[in-house]
């Protein structure tokens, strides 16, 4: 079961989303709140696996919910549900450690697979919207000029798939495209993401694109000459 925390500051949107995601069978509403100081305390008492989070609420909003939910060690993974389609918001969302974005119109089987998708560790938003937002709001350096420090524990496979993974791409597609087994995408990835200290993958394709590893309009990083 995926335990979940909705939080949203109107009480029919509340009801409405924890009981869409309550008919799931695999996943268990913990309860409902209705702001962010609220959603991090009840956070840390009902220890969630994942947080719906609307971005508009009293007290707290919903960014700095995410920022102080993420802090926490072992913090749950949270998904930003907001009527708003703007990529200030996502992008300040992702910043804060925010694993997905979704907007409230969503069908109720794409946000209960969103809640899945969350759950599993992946990143919730298409890579042409990643680049859009990385090549709005981020100062990229250009691609090749990265610090030696900040690649130095990383082998060149791990450095190639850490360039797949800001592409966009699953574990099975890094899989296909650099002949190995996807057992060994993922075990690639965790080194990655211990390496670096990032919790996410969302936080490694931000990192990714910060240090110049990809750029915003770079959809198709070179090919692993490691076979």
């Amino acid at each position: 079961m995926i335990t979940v925390l909705v939080a949203d500051d109107h009480a029919l949107i509340r009801s409405g989303l924890s009981g869409m995601l309550g008919a799931q069978q695999d996943i268990e509403v913990l309860g409902a709140v209705e702001d962010g100081r609220a959603a991090v305390r009840a956070a840390r008492e009902l220890r969630p696996e994942v947080v719906v989070m609307d971005i508009r609420m009293p007290r707290l909003n919903g960014i700095e919910a995410t920022r102080e939910i993420r802090r926490a060690p072992q913090g749950p993974r949270v998904l930003v549900l907001t009527t708003f389609d703007l990529d200030e918001y996502v992008y300040e969302a992702l910043r804060a450690g925010a694993g997905g974005f979704l907007l409230k119109d969503a069908p109720p089987g794409q946000l209960a697979e969103a809640v899945r998708t969350v759950a599993r560790g992946d990143a919730l938003l298409a890579p042409a919207v990643t680049r859009r937002l990385i090549g709005r709001f981020l100062r990229v350096p250009p691609p090749g000029r990265v610090a030696e420090q900040v690649t130095a524990s990383l082998t060149e496979r791990e450095t190639e798939v850490l360039r797949q993974v800001a592409a966009g791409r699953s574990n099975a597609e890094i899989a296909a495209r650099m002949h190995i087994a996807e057992a060994t995408v993922k075990t690639h990835v965790s080194r990655v993401l211990t390496k670096l200290g990032l919790r996410d993958r969302v936080q490694a394709v931000v990192f990714a694109y910060e240090n110049g590893l990809v750029a915003p309009g770079d959809s198709s990083p070179r090919e692993s000459a490691e076979q």
